[in-house]
C-alpha cells in the first residue's frame, strides 16, 4: 500500500509472533513495509504477511533505521537488549516481554480496561501476561460498579502459553500415548499429555511461582488499584490453545449474579455464555481462535456476602499476546 507506516515484528517465527502477522492482516492495520526479526538460526528463512514472503532479518544496529511501530514478541532478556536500539532509532516499541511491565514509566495495557494509559509512554508501551489479560477483561467491569477487595484466580493454562515447544511436546507425548510408547517430557519437568502441573515457572521463597505474581502486580497495576488482595495459582493443562480462569472475586458492595451478567455482557471484548443447565459455558476448544474472552458460570460465592464466582476463557495466543498488542499499536494511532 502506498501510505502506511513500518512496522517491525520481533521474534516473527514464533507462536505469538505468527499470530500477531495474522492479527495485523486481520485488523488491517497499516502497514506499508513490514520487517521480520527473529533469533540468529531463523534469518534467512521467511515468513508469510499479506500473502507475500517476508524475509526474517538479523537484528543488529541499523536494522530498525525507518521502524515507527515494533512490536516485540521476544523473551525478557532480548527485549532488553533489543527495545532501546528500536526506541533510539526513532521508533516505539509494544512489548509482550515481562522486561518492562512493571517499570513505573511504562504504561501496562489493556485497551478495554486503560486506555488512557498509553497516552503517557516514553517510547516503550508493554502488554501484560496473558493470564492477567484473560482475568481483568471481567475484573475491570466489577471493579467499576463495586470495588474490588479481593480476588481469588487459578488459571489453567495451555500449552501454547509456553510457545511452540510446548506445543510440539503436547502432540508428541499424545502420539506416544497412542503407539504405546512411553511417555518423555522434555520442554515441560513432567509429562503434560493426561496430567496436570501445578507449578508454571520457579518457585520463589514465598512458594509463589513467577507466573503467579504477575497476575498479582499486574493486575493491580492496570486497574491502579495497589491495595486489591489476590491469591494466584497457575496450572499448566494438556489444551493446545486458550486459558481458563476460575475467579473469586469481593467488592466492596455486593453485585447480584444477575447484575454481574449485565456489566459483563455490557463490557467491550466480553461475551457471556452462562446457561449450565443446558451445558452451556465457556471452554477452550470453542473460544479458540476468538479474540472476546467468554465468561460463564456466574454465580454468588457461598463463602462470602460479597463474593462473585466465575469462570473466563480466552485465547491467550490472540487476546492474551498478539491482539492485545496490536489493539495497543492502535492506539498509538489515534
Amino acid at each position: 500500500m502506498a501510505s502506511g507506516l513500518t512496522v517491525a515484528v520481533v521474534g516473527a517465527t514464533g507462536a505469538a509472533g505468527a499470530t500477531t502477522l495474522r492479527i495485523l492482516e486481520e485488523r488491517k492495520f497499516p502497514v506499508r513495509e513490514l520487517r521480520a526479526f527473529a533469533s540468529e538460526r531463523s534469518v534467512g528463512k521467511t515468513v508469510t504477511f499479506r500473502g507475500e514472503p517476508v524475509r526474517v532479518q538479523r537484528i543488529e544496529p541499523g536494522a530498525f533505521k525507518g521502524v515507527e511501530i515494533a512490536i516485540c514478541s521476544a523473551g525478557s532478556a532480548q527485549s532488553k537488549e533489543y527495545t532501546p536500539m528500536i526506541v533510539r532509532a526513532g521508533g516505539v516499541v509494544v512489548d509482550k516481554s515481562n522486561a518492562f511491565r512493571m517499570d513505573p514509566t511504562v504504561p501496562l495495557v489493556v485497551p478495554e480496561v486503560n486506555a488512557h494509559a498509553a497516552k503517557h509512554h516514553q517510547g516503550i508501551l508493554a502488554s501484560p501476561n496473558c493470564t492477567t489479560i484473560v482475568t481483568v477483561m471481567p475484573l475491570k467491569p466489577l471493579h467499576d460498579a463495586g470495588r474490588l477487595r479481593r480476588v481469588i484466580a487459578v488459571s489453567y493454562q495451555s500449552v501454547s502459553g509456553a510457545g511452540v515447544k510446548g506445543i510440539a511436546e503436547l502432540r508428541e507425548q499424545t502420539l506416544a500415548w497412542a503407539r504405546g510408547e512411553t511417555i518423555r517430557a522434555s520442554h515441560f519437568p513432567h509429562p503434560i499429555a493426561f496430567n496436570l502441573i501445578p507449578a508454571i515457572d520457579r518457585l520463589g521463597p514465598d512458594g509463589y511461582t513467577g507466573e503467579e505474581m504477575k497476575l498479582v502486580n499486574e493486575t493491580r497495576k492496570i486497574l491502579d488499584s495497589p491495595d486489591i488482595l489476590i491469591s494466584p495459582t497457575t496450572v499448566r493443562v494438556p489444551v493446545f490453545t486458550c486459558h481458563s480462569v476460575a475467579v473469586t472475586a469481593e467488592t466492596e458492595r455486593k453485585i447480584t449474579p444477575g447484575e454481574a451478567r449485565d456489566l459483563f455482557g455490557r463490557f467491550p471484548g466480553l461475551k457471556v455464555l452462562d446457561d449450565p443447565t443446558q451445558d452451556r459455558y465457556p471452554m477452550p476448544i470453542a473460544v479458540e481462535g476468538q479474540d472476546d474472552c467468554f465468561v460463564g458460570r456466574i454465580r454468588e460465592d457461598l463463602s462470602s456476602p460479597t463474593g462473585l464466582n466465575f469462570w473466563v476463557v480466552g485465547d491467550q495466543l490472540r487476546k492474551g499476546a498478539a491482539t492485545n498488542a496490536v489493539q495497543i499499536a492502535e492506539l498509538l494511532l489515534g
